[in-house]
């Protein structure tokens, strides 16, 4: 009984060893079918030394074993990888038949069609072949197959790759390929059409604004525009076509830029109260690693994955060290914080799925493939829109500090309590039409002093007097035109101009005239009625002179001689004594 019982658990386990290394299922392919998924048959056989030719893989066919993975992708390996495919096609819709694996990044991929143990077909792809060797121009790596129905094939793939092996293989009819590679370059069109404009917008404000910040996104905008470009295959079929560089080391340095200008752009648009002292410091630093790092990724003098190492290491960092002034920004209601919250929520999501996809631990799908390109597109918009209120912002308070200058000087030229030009404002208005005078285009300045004004103020006090200073003012403007001056040296002493005059008649007529206009009492606070005259002393611009300082020294004088001769007098300054 003993024996019959381990003969019995030897034997069910050998039955559940072999349906632990059951072989991946055949893609059967019928007369109706357009388009098949092949990851679900395919079979996986690690190339640890690197050694192992088709005739190996041929022979180790039954070591081949399903992915592990998420679908469609491997994750991360640094050596080679096989994979077998059987195909059965029972015939129907004629024999010609695409393999497209629609991951451009992929480096080599040698691929082997074998039909009764020989192979058929061979054919190169891969990122490191040169596009005029390809056997299908396109930004996929394609294959056309010959397919005979009622046989069976095994397809073999051999890939090698520096980066992630995400293989999303498909068999399909050439039209349904076409059809497929169509939509995806009108997507990839639209998209970096759009990373274009804004280039170009940025570009442009930043010549004209010559504001740092238009750069700064101008650079992370090319960055990710270009990576999404190289990630995608369109450089590599229309921009550097042939230039295996460029092919090789383009999407990692993209990266890099997109990176380290977004340390710089998010230091600028940020830098301010509610981040910490270090920010600057650590954001430009940042920066400064990534830039160094492209340096030596582009002399080959580091690998690819140390490459990725940094990016995943420091990408997150400016959306670390900004989350405070983000947060303080939207607590106070500024939109631009609330921006850069929902940019980095989208970055966060995206980078995740994309992440997981590298490892092998998320499916790759059309819809996850292009996540990351969706979030980096996202994020491009809304950093243009955090561009815009940040200028906004910006011009609020060039605007306000142009208020604030303006009030200044209009306080330093003006008097605090009639609103009348001062000694300096009187002096540059002095200046300009004294520079606008003839002889036959006189220009008449008036020194003022005002008659019984302190015995007002003596009897109804200062503040009574300083209602009558205003009024005088609102007066002495009143009979003059827009363009006359009307001023107030100080106390009770007002200087007024009159332009364009033609001979000193009408200039002795208009002091008159001022004269008589104070002949009426003024009626101030509480209709308290006070009376003060005039009396002026003038002088003429060319006859009398040129000098500003001289002139209103001789009409100062000439008011005073008037004074001395009875209030409410108009006299003209003598002449000068050469």
């Amino acid at each position: 009984m003993s024996r019959r019982l381990l003969r019995l658990i030897l034997l069910a386990g050998c039955l559940v060893a072999s349906l632990a290394v059951r072989a991946a299922p055949v893609l059967l392919i019928d007369g109706s079918s357009q388009r098949l998924e092949a990851w679900p048959a395919v079979g996986v056989l690690p190339d640890a030394g690197g050694e192992m030719d088709i005739a190996a893989a041929m022979a180790a066919a039954q070591r081949f074993e399903a992915p592990r993975s998420a679908y469609a992708t491997l994750g991360l390996h640094k050596e080679p990888v096989w994979l077998r495919i059987p195909i059965s096609w029972t015939g129907g819709g004629g024999p010609n038949w695409m393999l497209d694996i629609d991951y451009p990044p992929l480096n080599r991929v040698d691929a082997y069609l074998v039909r009764e143990g020989r192979v058929v077909q061979q054919a190169r792809l891969g990122n490191q072949q040169p596009f005029a060797q390809r056997p299908v121009p396109s930004r996929s790596h394609a294959l056309p197959l010959e397919l005979r129905p009622q046989v069976e094939y095994e397809l073999y793939l051999r890939v090698q790759t520096q980066g992630a092996m995400i293989l999303p293989i498909t068999v399909m009819r050439p039209q349904a390929f076409h059809s497929e590679a169509l939509d995806e370059h009108i997507l990839q069109g639209l998209l970096a059409g759009l990373g274009l404009c804004l280039v170009i917008y940025s570009l442009v404000q930043w010549r004209s604004t010559r504001e740092a910040m238009f750069a700064k996104y101008a650079m992370l905008t090319s960055g990710s525009l270009m990576f999404s470009v190289a990630q995608f295959g369109i450089g590599g079929m229309y921009l550097w076509r042939n230039n295996l560089w460029l092919e090789a080391h383009a999407a990692p340095l993209m990266a890099l830029l997109a990176a380290g200008s977004t340390f710089l752009f998010v230091e600028d648009v940020l830098r301010g109260p509610g981040v910490s002292r270090y920010f600057t410091r650590v954001m430009h630093a940042g920066a400064a690693v990534l830039g160094a790092t492209a340096l030596l990724y582009a002399a080959d003098l580091i690998h690819v994955h140390a490459v990725s190492r940094v990016i995943g290491t420091l990408g997150l960092l400016p959306a670390l060290m900004g989350l405070p002034g983000a947060i303080t920004r939207a607590r106070r209601g500024d939109a631009i914080g609330w921006y850069f919250l929902v940019a980095w929520l989208g970055y966060f999501v995206t980078t995740a799925i994309m992440v997981g996809v590298i490892r092998g631990y998320i499916d790759a799908t059309r819809w996850t493939l292009h996540t990351f390109q969706a979030g980096a597109t996202l994020d491009m918009v809304l950093f243009m829109r955090v561009l815009g209120l940040r200028m906004k912002a910006i011009h609020a308070e060039a605007r306000s500090a142009v208020r604030e200058r303006d009030t200044f000087v209009s306080m330093a030229y003006t008097d605090p309590l009639t609103g009348l030009p001062n000694r300096r404002g009187l002096d540059v208005r002095l200046a300009a039409e004294m520079a606008a005078s003839a002889p036959d285009r006189l220009l008449a300045v008036y020194m003022i002093d005002l008659d019984g004004f302190k015995q007002v103020n003596d009897r109804h006090g200062h503040e009574l007097g300083d209602e009558l200073l205003v009024a005088v003012g609102r007066r002495l403007g009143a009979q003059m035109r827009s363009s006359d001056t009307v001023a107030r040296l100080g106390g009770d002493e007002f200087v007024v101009t009159a332009g364009g005059l033609s001979d000193e008649r009408q200039a002795r007529d208009l002091g008159l005239k001022l004269v008589e206009a104070f002949r009426e009492p003024f009626v101030l606070a509480g209709d308290r009625q006070c009376s003060v005259g005039l009396t002026i002393g003038y002088v003429l611009v060319p006859l009398d002179g040129s000098d500003p300082v001289s002139l209103l020294r001789r009409a100062d004088a000439a008011m005073y001689a008037g004074k001395a001769q009875g209030k409410g007098s108009v006299r003209r300054a003598e002449a000068a004594v050469s």
